[in-house]
């Protein structure tokens, strides 16, 4: 059995060096929720307009927290009262039904979209406000080793294919605009592999501005076979401080929503993970 996951927080404090580039982008589909559930009926929809719901709450509130709150799971147990439009699209679709069940028991994405509104008095009735759709983009250096192997993930590194798409889909469920480097930009930043994990401020700043970024989000990636899975520092160096915190015994699409949901946290101004 995986251990649970082990969360450390650590803030150190720096002086002032720089300031950020002002790179802010607007999250689309802040109010859009999506997962994959079974068929198209009413027997698994409300579990799976719950699980949008609440992705939702986090989004729109950048909370982490709210994920685990028994007051927003008993409005997520009531989701359907609070949806604008949905749709389903069958991850099977092309292919031929292969048995007498047809398609009730089939794969479909389910993308709901739920009324801005209506969420925003969800959010504040929780004691938080909605965070402004117009967020700090922020890019990621992540060091990552795994069978004898390390590398810096770039936009352009063929080990990382599968990290990326991770990545991709934790900064969309999360609300979070995310860039990586490409390895020239690291290279001209005088930043090689091994370097990554001894990252400082002043390194931190010369990679978001030489991209176009506000905030560099820091992490080191090691797979443990004691640990069952990945051990993950995390670094976010955000004026005046640096955050820390760490996850163990995770797959990788875990370590990036760790990543995330601690940095939007930091960011909206709910605390620290």
């Amino acid at each position: 059995m995986r251990a649970a996951p082990i969360i450390l927080i650590v803030l150190v404090q720096f002086p002032f060096i720089g300031s950020p580039s002002s790179a802010a982008e607007i999250v689309p589909n802040l109010y859009v929720g999506k997962t994959i559930t079974t068929g198209v009926t009413n027997e698994h929809r409300p579990a799976a307009l719950a699980r949008c719901f609440v992705d939702v709450l986090v989004k729109v509130s950048g909370d982490p927290r709210l994920s685990t709150d028994r007051k927003a799971a008993q409005f997520a147990a009531d989701a359907a009262s609070y949806v604008k439009d949905l749709h389903y699209r069958d991850r099977l679709e092309g292919k031929p039904i292969h048995d007498e069940q047809g398609t009730r028991d089939r794969p479909h994405d389910l993308t709901v979209e739920f009324e801005p509104q209506l969420i925003d008095g969800v959010v504040r009735s929780l004691g938080r406000q909605p965070w402004a759709a117009e967020r700090p983009v922020l890019t990621l250096v992540v060091y990552v080793h795994f069978g004898g192997q390390s590398y810096i993930l770039t936009r352009d590194e063929p080990r990382g294919v599968n990290q990326r798409e991770a990545l991709d889909a934790a900064s969309q469920q999360i609300g979070l605009p995310v860039r990586l480097p490409h390895e020239k930009a690291l290279l001209a930043a005088n930043i090689r592999t091994d370097e990554v994990r001894q990252f400082g401020v002043s390194e931190a700043r010369d990679v978001a501005n030489s991209i176009g970024a506000d905030l560099t989000l820091q992490g080191t990636m090691v797979f443990s076979d004691e640990a069952q899975g990945w051990i993950v520092d995390w670094h976010l160096y955000k004026h005046p401080s640096l955050v820390h915190w760490k996850v163990k015994g995770v797959n990788y699409d875990e370590a990036f929503r760790a990543g995330l949901r601690g940095a939007v946290q930091v960011l909206s101004g709910n605390g620290h993970p």
